[in-house]
């Protein structure tokens, strides 16, 4: 990605259709985008330059390369990912650039990955944990369809963060860890053992549930600044003349984000000396305040499988050049390298 220019073989279009349908397709030789109203060569949009039209049918469609969000929004899935408007704040929030050492868990489907491989800019180091290889295989097919390439300073690790992060990332080396799982407060303790003083621990979790506990666990741990916790909301706005109002759709609650600061071994801050709450808890409070009393979506083997095989195919289409992979690829359905959104 990041090409300028007229469209080439090999790279990932964005087409619009007139009802405002998303269409993502890569340029590969032999093949044609199709939709009901008709279908065009992908040879047709070869030299065209980015925001042309072209006509399919009797209808005109624009030609685009898609943005970075564009990208994750359309790219094949293997588990939920993390959406644009959180990831920009993560981002920020997490303050990240170039030459840290980043560590992820879980990766999902690399949506994360990809805008940090993106503000790191090829340097320091991305470390992302996954305990499912195919969620693992979707995001490094995603991540390399994005760049052309899987980048050098990305490394992936099929395991458990809170058992091997520090076979993987020395302790006090990490400058932030990242995490967007089910249960955040596990991995606390290496969390902690991990980053360097002043380092930041940012967790991204969808339900009360799980920030409680998650606050609970930072608190109890006593090696980091008190926690904070925010969350996004994106409402559109509908502008046409002088009719101008809110959208009656918004994107709301997707996430919560979790910071806190790590601070130097030995030292105790002021604010962690607190009154007892009025509203006191045991033990047993905290363990049946989880997400698993309400119960945990989990995407299907056949959904992952099939996200694996459209991410490593899209990938490959990609990385050739827009060049078929075999003699085979002739027999493919026209619309077989399409996802629409």
């Amino acid at each position: 990605m990041g090409r300028t220019g007229p469209f080439q073989w090999g790279d990932i279009v964005q087409i619009t259709g007139p009802k405002q349908k998303l269409y993502t397709i890569v340029l590969t030789e032999g093949k044609q985008f199709g939709t009901q109203r008709g279908a065009i060569p992908h040879a047709d949009f070869i030299g065209l330059l980015d925001g042309s039209l072209v006509t399919v049918g009797e209808s005109e469609y624009l030609a685009i390369r898609p943005l970075l969000h564009d990208y994750v929004m359309s790219m094949p899935r293997g588990a939920a990912i993390i959406y644009p408007k959180d990831a920009a704040h993560i981002i920020g929030f997490a303050d990240i650039h170039p030459d840290l050492t980043v560590v992820e868990a879980g990766v999902g489907s690399g949506a994360l990955s990809l805008w940090l491989l993106r503000a790191l800019h090829g340097t320091g180091r991305l470390v992302s944990f996954e305990r499912r290889e195919e969620f693992r295989d979707v995001a490094e097919a995603n991540v390399a369809g994005f760049f052309g390439e899987r980048p050098a300073n990305w490394e992936t690790v099929l395991g458990d963060l809170a058992e091997e992060l520090g076979e993987h990332v020395p302790d006090g080396e990490a400058d932030r860890v990242l995490l967007d799982m089910l249960a955040p407060w596990e991995c606390v303790d290496a969390t902690a053992d991990a980053l360097r003083p002043g380092g930041l621990v940012l967790c991204y979790v969808a339900t009360v549930t799980q920030l409680s506990r998650t606050v609970e666990a930072i608190r109890a741990d006593g090696r980091f600044t008190a926690p904070k916790s925010t969350e996004t909301l994106v409402r559109g706005w509908h502008v046409e003349g002088l009719a101008v109002r809110p959208d009656h759709r918004m994107v709301a609650h997707t996430g919560f984000l979790l910071t806190a600061r790590r601070i130097a071994d030995g030292v105790e801050l002021p604010s962690f000396r607190r009154r007892a709450a009025k509203a006191e808890f045991a033990a047993a409070d905290v363990e049946a305040w989880t997400p698993g009393a309400l119960g945990d979506r989990v995407p299907s083997e056949k959904r992952a499988r099939r996200a694996r095989r459209d991410a490593q195919r899209q990938a490959g289409a990609i990385a050739s050049g827009g060049q078929p992979a075999s003699a085979a690829a002739d027999t493919t359905p026209p619309d077989a390298a399409e996802s629409a959104r």
